[in-house]
């Protein structure tokens, strides 16, 4: 065996569960078959909210884990790309989130609808990098390399954290695309976040203010498998954000990102289950739609918990 285990999946879900499982003595390589910094993952927003996810009854517990992690990261943000910040989740109503709402920090209803709160917001490609970093200090390898089995990975545990790459690899005709545009502009002075949901199941307005940039999005097209943005809904994008803020249309724009979410009929798929050739287990950890920031560390968690037991 070349180690313990092996991570398919080098994305926010795989490189966080290859750190946890590292960190508790295993040894850990990642295959992926793109460097992390060039995955779905490092085109998100990524603002902490469960958006785009289910099954609502294990969201909460993972969400809420993976944020008392993202509050102790955000004490070092130029390192872990992690930062709290203020904002308002528009149009939304504490009665129709989870029971997890009752216990996010500060979260407020406001008078004039909608709620505030102060939450993590990621600068990914920073937190990627440090995720690798840290990996790497626990004795952990990335690999870049591209996986047609499963059955591949030469090791007694293989976690599968393979993201829309799951639809071929398990196979799993349920996982699907939701295809989210972003776009990037010179930030005009914008220091807190906004989202908002649109009457378009297939669009959202939000903007995040990043380190150099603000992110406006968005779209969530489903069964959209284009990574080519699209010039008419990068203008309808801008155009919705500078309706909130009207700095936002002068805004210079620096670029455009195409991500495709990872959403699977039935949630999350979080189990174990043994290797086709009866030598190991398989655990599989994938599905995360549009929140595998806001889960990660919760998610990394239960694998651990699966692959070894009775350890912290």
């Amino acid at each position: 065996m070349s180690g313990d285990v092996i991570v398919v999946g080098g994305g926010v879900i795989g490189l966080t569960t290859a750190v946890v499982l590292a960190e508790r003595g295993l040894r850990v390589r990642v295959w992926t078959r793109e460097a992390p910094g060039d995955t779905t993952s490092a085109v998100a927003g990524a603002l902490w909210w469960p958006y785009r996810i289910e099954p609502a009854e294990r969201v909460g517990a993972w969400a809420l884990a993976s944020l008392r992690v993202y509050e102790r990261l955000a004490a070092d943000p130029e390192a872990t790309g992690v930062r709290m910040v203020a904002g308002v989740q528009a149009e939304t109503e504490p009665t129709s989130l989870g029971s997890w709402a009752g216990e996010v920090p500060g979260l407020r209803q406001l008078p004039s609808g909608g709620l505030a709160a102060r939450l993590p917001l990621v600068d990914m490609p920073v937190h990627l990098a440090w995720l690798v970093d840290r990996l790497e200090a626990a004795g952990g390898v990335v690999e870049t390399r591209a996986v047609s089995s499963l059955t591949e990975a030469p090791a007694p545990v293989v976690v599968n954290c393979a993201g829309l790459g799951a639809r071929d690899l398990v196979p799993d005709p349920g996982l699907r695309p939701v295809r989210g545009q972003l776009v990037l502009v010179e930030n005009p002075g914008v220091e807190q976040w906004f989202a908002a949901a649109d009457s378009s199941a297939s669009r959202a307005t939000y903007f995040f203010p990043q380190p150099g940039r603000l992110v406006l999005g968005g779209t969530a097209e489903e069964d959209d498998w284009s990574t080519q943005p699209d010039a008419g809904t990068a203008a309808a994008i801008v155009a919705r954000c500078a309706r909130i803020r009207p700095e936002i249309g002068r805004a210079r724009v620096l670029g455009h990102r195409v991500g495709l979410r990872p959403v699977r009929t039935g949630g999350v798929r979080l189990a174990v289950e043994p290797l086709p050739d009866g030598g190991g287990v398989l655990v599989h950890n994938y599905g995360h739609g549009g929140a595998g920031v806001t889960v990660a560390w919760g998610c990394a968690e239960e694998v651990a918990g699966l692959v070894t037991p009775g350890t912290r």
